[in-house]
């Protein structure tokens, strides 16, 4: 597959980096391309300052410290950030460090990984090299096989570092870093309770599995009906995406109808949004109503509310998640480095915001009951 010219300079960098200087003529070997376009390359990054450039080598560009006084105020540091993503789930997540940074009196730069987990490494790399004195790091993971493969490397960062929506294995190296996450297992307990206070038997779930979110929503519901003593009235109901895989999709659509039909479930909860809106408006088709004959909680709540029906959600703290993983980032660097201060793990809960596709409690459709359709962040027993 052809690399491009940012995949090809955050390995240039990760290489610059960790010989400390090298031929461009090596570097063209390593990348495997011509000398022409790693002399192009080290041209375009030592314009930036990523790269110092003397008679045919590249070597790592020394760093000017700031004042002690801005540094103890957070003021003029860089912060680099890595994503699997910048859009949906992810952009709140980034907006919500951008924030924080800003207001510290930092800049905030930002690498994408597109779920390659692969790529993590060099990406990081890329931000210590842009000037990044701290990152917050949300690897690109799908499951627990790439946390095996791909994640030692971020224990041996030489800066601090924040796991961002994503968690550790007990006792690993990475447990004892920092790290600031959404507590998905809290928001499906919120979500089934909601459903059973309406008179629901135990609800389905619904889930992706590609995704540490979608992982932990599916450990989660096996956790709340443990908690609340309750047997799910079916296996979990693989989904995928409509658009990727058709015939998945599909299969997904026709258990859950199954389930309605044979009078198995009345309650479903739907992990993510997009599919759960892609489900209700094909359950539709069969001749399966939302709220009417089903009521339906969706996960994540980025488009839940624009449905026709517009669909109570799960509402994990992503700007939050991002506001707080900062703040503790900016607090590591500017704390007294002789004073022994103990790794946080800070667990933020999701709320449930209620909307129309659950209907009132008896079974009518509309918006819970006191609150107007569409605004309430109620759940029974009070604000959550």
């Amino acid at each position: 597959m052809r690399q491009s010219a940012a995949e090809r300079h955050d390995r240039l960098l990760a290489l610059v980096r960790e010989h400390g200087t090298a031929r461009v003529a090596d570097l063209a070997d390593r990348l495997g391309v011509s000398p022409v376009t790693a002399r192009r390359d080290v041209e375009a990054l030592a314009a930036k300052g990523l790269l110092d450039r003397v008679h045919g080598q590249v070597s790592w560009p020394e760093r000017r410290a700031a004042p002690d006084s801005a540094r103890r105020s957070g003021e003029g540091l860089v912060l680099g950030l890595l994503a699997p993503s910048a859009t949906y789930y992810f952009a709140e997540v980034i907006r919500g460090a951008h924030e924080a940074a800003a207001r510290a009196g930092a800049r905030l730069i930002l690498r994408i990984s597109d779920y390659r987990p692969e790529e993590d490494r060099a990406r990081t790399e890329s931000l210590l090299a842009a000037g990044a004195e701290g990152v917050l790091v949300a690897p690109g993971w799908r499951g627990p096989q790439d946390r095996t493969a791909y994640g030692d490397w971020l224990a041996e960062l030489p800066v601090p570092a924040v796991l961002l929506e994503r968690r550790a294995d007990p006792g690993s190296p990475l447990d004892a870093l920092d790290r600031v996450v959404s507590d998905h297992g809290h928001g499906v307990l919120l979500a089934v309770r909601h459903l059973l206070g309406l008179g629901h038997g135990t609800p389905l779930l619904v889930a992706r599995g590609d995704s540490p979110t979608a992982l932990a929503v599916r450990a989660g519901y096996a956790e709340a009906l443990a908690t609340l003593g309750l047997t799910a009235p079916g296996p979990v109901i693989d989904s995928v995406p409509a658009d990727q895989d058709p015939a998945g999709f599909e299969r997904a659509v026709r258990a859950l109808h199954e389930a309605v039909g044979s009078g198995r479930a009345s309650a479903a909860l739907v992990h993510n949004d997009v599919d759960a809106i892609e489900i209700v408006r094909r359950l539709a088709e069969l001749g399966v109503k939302v709220p009417e004959d089903l009521a339906l909680i969706a996960y994540d709540d980025e488009v839940a509310a624009l449905a026709d029906t517009p669909l109570t959600a799960v509402a994990p703290p992503k700007r939050q998640v991002g506001r707080y993983a900062t703040e503790l980032l900016v607090e590591r660097l500017t704390e007294d480095p002789t004073e022994e201060t103990a790794r946080r793990h800070l667990s933020l809960l999701p709320r449930l915001r209620v909307r129309s596709s659950c209907g009132t409690p008896g079974g009518a459709s509309g918006a819970s009951a006191g609150a107007p359709r569409g605004t309430s962040d109620r759940a029974p027993g009070g604000d959550v």
